[in-house]
């Protein structure tokens, strides 16, 4: 039986001593290369960003159908002869476009339009490689966080697809009468190449924090504004498509008044698309090929868009986190640029640089609503000493 203490007595440090409480998995050092993956993420983002704008000129300069087969190895290198370019340029003349539209083109406006095509698609075996070397590497030196390896080869499967869904769409344009690639492949190509930009973008913001700075910063999310910015990047994506459909059948050009049609609110012979028979085609081609509906269509949904994009920047506005609101804000300035862009692309009967400046506008609202979104959902906490809340 231990004595007794006097009340001055000290107490031992190792009588003292406290268990240690173990830390949880939050609290366990963060495994991964986050920010490699992140840099590796951000410089396919920007090729993925070149290759929307690379392909936007391919269908601008009509350039689209120049190369007819598709040979995702062996076509990497041109033709290097006079009589590889020969080659190249009699199963041209063997295609409807040729044909019907470009019949005594000469070689050498030939080779303009082929090598818009062939960068188009020799930048996306870049963007493929680019993708594996650093997947291949991230993986064999464990350096992939945990749970992200089916994130990141989630996006070297869309590339694939992407690849696949490509030579679909110019498929479309080889055959019968047809002088340019079906407009709702144009559109499901595009739209694809949307989402795998989201996709990098949102992974790229997830990155930028460790798991436990997310975890602890969702506490503070913002449910309502989540919910009206995810809103907000579904719409874009539907006007995205609209847009493709325009770009699909030269819609643009077909209507260079603002804000009426060619003096009527709503176009003449709106659902009349021609069967190329004397006859008509059934009322639901002309949501895909009447230039004056598809147009139409583009414009509602844009005003629509717009109308959203204000009451959700208004909402934006009141977030609790400085950030957020700048975000916001940003956000709707964007979109009031991109109104312009796409109001200045119809007067001008999409001349092709203001044309091409509209769809990067497209690129870089889209990335900005992400942006918003995730400030919704992980908002970064200010500081009213700093002037950051």
């Amino acid at each position: 039986m231990a004595g007794k203490r006097s009340i001055f007595e000290e107490v031992s440090a190792k009588e003292t001593a406290k268990p240690q409480v173990a830390g949880g998995l939050i609290d366990a050092k963060p495994k991964g290369a986050r920010g490699a993956i992140r840099a590796w993420l951000m410089v396919i983002f920007a090729l993925v960003m070149l290759m929307i704008a690379v392909g936007g000129m391919t269908r601008l300069t009509d350039s689209g159908l120049s190369i007819t087969e598709w040979r995702p190895v062996t076509g990497a290198l041109p033709p290097m002869t006079d009589e590889a370019w020969a080659v190249e340029f009699e199963k041209y003349k063997a295609i409807p476009e040729y044909q019907l539209q470009n019949k005594g083109m000469s070689l050498e406006e030939f080779k303009k339009i082929f090598w818009w095509e062939w960068g188009h698609r020799q930048l996306g075996r870049v963007i493929g490689l680019v993708w594996a070397l650093g997947f291949a590497g991230f993986l064999v030196a464990k350096k992939i966080p945990t749970g992200w390896t089916g994130r990141l080869l989630g996006l070297g499967a869309l590339g694939g697809l992407q690849g696949a869904i490509g030579w679909w769409m110019v498929s479309s344009g080889l055959e019968g009468t047809m002088l340019d690639v079906a407009s709702y492949r144009l559109a499901t190509h595009l739209g694809l190449a949307f989402v795998i930009l989201g996709l990098i973008a949102w992974y790229v913001f997830l990155l930028s924090r460790s798991e436990a700075e997310l975890m602890q910063a969702r506490r503070g999310r913002e449910a309502k504004l989540f919910s009206m910015s995810t809103g907000m990047m579904h719409f874009v994506f539907l006007q995205v498509l609209l847009g493709a459909l325009v770009a699909g059948i030269d819609a643009g050009r077909a209507f260079p008044t603002w804000p009426d049609m060619n003096g009527q609110f709503f176009p003449a012979d709106a659902f009349y698309v021609p069967d190329g028979n004397g006859g008509s085609l059934p009322v639901w081609h002309a949501f895909f090929e009447n230039p004056g509906l598809v147009q139409f269509m583009h414009r509602m949904a844009g005003y629509l868009l717009f109308a959203f994009g204000v009451v959700t920047w208004l909402k934006g506005r009141k977030s609790a986190h400085g950030i957020t609101r700048f975000t916001f804000n940003v956000m709707m300035l964007m979109l009031v640029v991109q109104v312009g862009l796409g109001i200045m692309a119809a007067v001008t009967a999409a001349q092709m640089h203001v044309a091409i400046t509209h769809q990067v506008g497209a690129v870089v609202l889209w990335v900005l609503i992400i942006r918003a979104r995730y400030l919704s959902q992980y908002p970064i906490a200010g500081s009213i000493r700093k002037g950051t809340a």
